[in-house]
């Protein structure tokens, strides 16, 4: 009963996020051109059609996961949508491909991974598959730098960002090294005088995240999947051993290795000159940042309306600054609905995180749901000046083949272990009943 309640309702909010989508995309038209574009019907059944298919594969595959994260997925991808294709029709063919693709992604996620708890017993295998596939654009011949950052990777006319999964196969291996080694990592053994970290022995782990965040930083200009990677093991490793004594170690430890690259590297500097003062290099690195926020105070409350601002004057709109290009045409309203459905997304992430007995899954789905926010929270705060700026994408929004394939499969594997909780719930039910009789 629990379960068809769920992909009922599930079902019901992609029909309204399709149509919301459809609506502003005829919006943007009729901004544009005065005339409702003729392809608005095909455009509909399209995005119905994609998200109508993972709801079967939910259906089928996983039918006692939760039902927000799916709409609220499909939502934040069909707005993404809509902005791409008011500033670039041709990224926007290619953005609906790559959103096929994320879908296929997600309905083969929830195929192969019967049980998240498998993935537990490759821990090793997926620390190596993650460190290789940070340091895969330093290889000579495959790494490609693009505006700057060397995040790239060809293979012949394939083009992608292996940090985009990285991130899900090290939070795999981070849950994993976690679980099995939480006991000796929460125990406060040095310094003698004061005991307030474990062993030095068993900081191992740290301090190769601690390496790797630098080298990501440093050699492939890419402060912002640093501070992710990072960040995301630093949290990992408070809500595995409850010892707030390693955010604060974390922090200073990367605090203090973004000091020396700060010092030593002109690419961080420029970054950092960028964010403090913006109007110093307005004509060339602070550029980006001021465009934004003339985009962001033409919206002002309620927005210019879709179709008639100009977020094509804001570079890169389309990918780093599509939060502005939504607060010109949407304003402060259509910004904060968006943030509203990524505080939904990471509430439901973290429940299921909350509700998951086995160890592994808890922190699991606690890091996939880390992961989610502390993305969106570094671009968004890049865009408003709260942080430097960086180069990651915003979550399902964004235009980019990488970040939407990585995210559905992130999507996927929080569905999973919603569905193991609900499978564990209701056979504890089951047995009382058992019991009672």
């Amino acid at each position: 009963m629990i379960e068809r309640l769920r992909r009922n309702s599930e079902l019901g909010l992609i029909v309204i996020g399709a149509l919301i989508t459809a609506a502003a995309y005829t919006l943007a038209s009729l901004g544009r051109t005065a005339s409702i574009p003729a392809n608005a019907g095909p455009f509909l059944g399209v995005v119905l059609g994609l998200f109508v298919a993972a709801h079967l594969a939910v259906r089928k595959l996983a039918p006692g996961a939760d039902g927000t994260l799916l709409p609220l997925a499909g939502l934040l991808n069909g707005i993404g949508y809509v902005f791409i294709a008011r500033l670039d029709k041709d990224l926007a063919g290619l953005q609906a491909m790559w959103t096929a693709v994320g879908v296929l992604a997600f309905v083969g996620t929830l195929m192969v991974v019967r049980r998240t708890r498998d993935l537990e017993r490759y821990r090793y295998t997926f620390a190596l598959v993650g460190l290789a596939l940070l340091m895969l654009p330093l290889v000579p011949g495959v790494g490609r730098t693009i505006k700057g950052a060397r995040i790239w990777v060809s293979f012949g006319a394939i083009n992608f960002q292996p940090g985009e999964f990285a991130k899900i196969v090290l939070a795999i291996f981070f849950a994993a090294y976690l679980v099995e080694k939480r006991e000796l990592l929460g125990l406060a053994s040095w310094p003698k005088f004061r005991p307030m970290l474990p062993d030095p022995k068993h900081l191992g782990p740290v301090l190769i995240a601690w390496g790797v965040s630098l080298v990501v930083m440093t050699a492939e200009k890419d402060l912002g999947s640093s501070l992710l990677f990072f960040a995301l093991f630093m949290v990992l490793l408070w809500v595995g051993t409850q010892r707030f004594a390693y955010l604060g170690v974390g922090t200073a430890m990367f605090a203090g290795g973004a000091y020396v690259a700060w010092m030593l590297f002109s690419h961080v500097q420029d970054r950092v000159s960028s964010w403090i003062d913006p109007w110093s290099v307005a004509s060339t690195g602070g550029f980006q940042t001021i465009q934004g926020w003339y985009g962001l105070a033409a919206g002002g409350l309620t927005g210019s309306g879709l179709g008639l601002g100009n977020p094509e004057k804001i570079p890169e709109a389309k990918n780093d600054f599509i939060f502005a290009a939504i607060g010109e045409e949407l304003g402060l309203l259509g910004v904060t609905a968006v943030l509203l459905v990524f505080v939904l997304m990471v509430g439901s992430g973290l429940r299921i995180a909350v509700q998951a007995e086995s160890a592994f899954d808890k922190l699991l789905a606690a890091g996939l749901t880390g992961l989610l926010g502390i993305q969106t929270f570094i671009i968004i705060a890049g865009v408003t000046r709260l942080l430097p700026l960086t180069g990651v994408t915003l979550p399902f929004v964004s235009y980019g083949g990488s970040s939407l394939l990585s995210n559905y499969i992130l999507l996927a594997l929080l569905l999973r272990i919603s569905d193991e909780n609900h499978r564990r719930q209701r056979q504890r039910a089951t047995a009382k009943e058992v019991e009672l009789v």
